[in-house]
């Protein structure tokens, strides 16, 4: 004859509802203690993303005069480095010096001026606020740092 389990046995192999609520509350305090540091990598990755792009557009712009004797125009732009540009001056050893324009790990357009506040010429991101100015994530990145 087959053995039957005690009727005890089977309820205690369950979670009881207290059990479970503790869990939660450590998984809650885990995730209290963890996300704001990991919300402050992604910040950080994104300022050193922008730094990374700013000396790369720099780059090619130094490679750009070194061909041409001058840097694009303000008008002209960044764009100056993917397509030949048509208003003066007309670069005259033109060749394409990046496959195309990155934009801020914001999503915004780099910024280009010519002549720069700070060097020659200045290319910069206006930082997560996209505004002048700014600390933290806010500032600006340019290749003035």
């Amino acid at each position: 004859m087959p053995l039957r389990p005690h009727p005890l046995a089977r309820r205690a192999r369950g979670f009881t509802l207290i059990e479970l609520m503790v869990v939660l509350v450590v998984i809650g305090i885990l995730a209290a203690l963890i996300v704001p540091n990991v919300i402050e990598r992604a910040d950080d990755a994104r300022v050193t993303a922008a730094r990374t792009d700013v000396n790369n557009l720099m780059q090619a712009l130094k490679l750009y005069k070194l061909d041409n004797q001058t840097y694009p125009s303000a008008e002209q732009g960044l764009d100056a480095l993917v397509h030949k540009p048509a208003t003066a001056p007309i670069p005259p050893n033109w060749k394409p010096y990046v496959d195309k324009l990155p934009t801020d790990p914001w999503g915004r357009p780099y910024q280009y001026l010519n002549p720069g506040i700070h060097g020659e010429v200045d290319v910069f991101s206006f930082g997560a606020d996209g505004k002048p100015g700014g600390e933290g994530k806010d500032a600006d990145i340019g290749s003035w740092q």
